[in-house]
């Protein structure tokens, strides 16, 4: 199925590129499919470059596509386009990176003035790493473990209000490893009852830091309200048996001795025995 997606989604960049970003004023010139899809498309390159902190000659890029669809000899050598290539990766990873800490200073600032105004409000709770947390509603029942699977529903939001998760809105609990999240969802989920609903305040360092998706941005307070439904509990690990092949020495192989696999249970049998007649 992606491989049908990828094969498409070229199909339809390469094929609305004969109309000129100056033929499309507006939402209106994008009459039929094709069209608002190929819009679609380099919507989404663009929103990518950006993210990336890419510096792209949009007048060269659409030249490129052009030469490479239409069939006519790139302008450059493929050593030469590597070579740019390479130099401009280079270029655009520092800009990202310097982009990267200039937000997430700004943002670590803003997160510790949050946190510090936030924790002296009415019900606000913190613990020893920094988390905060509201009891909205108090569940009676078991409390998970953090290697324990539970369901939940939430939503999260940034300081300034904008949501950019929520199990809610698809209708759909989540489910998943307690110990295969963020740190302060392993933390604040034991301390909930299942049944119960509260509200975390999340510091960036138990969050996701400088390493945030775009959506996030770094060093960003997270702020979740979450039920707790219903907990999984870790299965034990199951004992590792294995089968057990007994090669004869070379004198049995001569007499015509032949090689035996035994099986882990009648290995354990045979065991059993022979501590039986010691």
């Amino acid at each position: 199925m992606k491989k049908h997606f990828v094969i498409l989604t070229a199909a339809l960049s390469l094929g609305g590129i004969a109309a000129t970003a100056a033929d499309i004023k507006s939402a209106e010139d994008l009459k039929d499919a094709r069209s608002k899809a190929s819009y679609g498309l380099g919507v989404q390159a663009g929103n990518t470059w950006k993210n990336r902190g890419a510096d792209v000659d949009w007048d060269a890029y659409i030249r490129g596509l052009k030469d490479a669809s239409g069939g006519s000899a790139p302008l450059l050598t493929d050593a030469q386009i590597r070579e740019a290539m390479t130099q401009f990766q280079k270029d655009t990873q520092a800009r990202y990176q310097a982009k990267l800490e200039e937000d997430g200073s700004k943002n670590k600032v803003a997160s510790e003035k949050y946190l510090a105004d936030n924790k002296a409000k009415e019900g606000v709770q913190s613990t020893a790493s920094g988390l905060q947390y509201k009891v909205v509603k108090m569940g009676d029942g078991a409390k998970p473990t953090a290697t324990d699977k539970v369901t939940v529903h939430y939503t999260g939001t940034l300081a300034d209000g904008k949501k950019f998760d929520s199990s809610v809105d698809r209708g759909q609990p989540a489910t998943f490893p307690l110990n295969g999240v963020i740190k302060g969802w392993t933390e604040g989920l034991q301390l909930m009852p299942t049944g119960s609903k509260f509200q975390f305040f999340i510091p960036p360092d138990l969050a996701y830091g400088l390493n945030a998706p775009a959506s996030i941005g770094p060093n960003q307070v997270l702020i979740f309200d979450v039920e707790l439904i219903s907990i999984e509990a870790a299965q034990p690990p199951q004992p590792v048996t294995s089968d057990i092949i007994k090669v004869p020495s070379q004198e049995e192989l001569a007499k015509g001795a032949k090689i035996e696999v035994i099986k882990a249970e009648d290995a354990k049998k045979l065991a059993d025995q022979e501590k039986a007649k010691k």
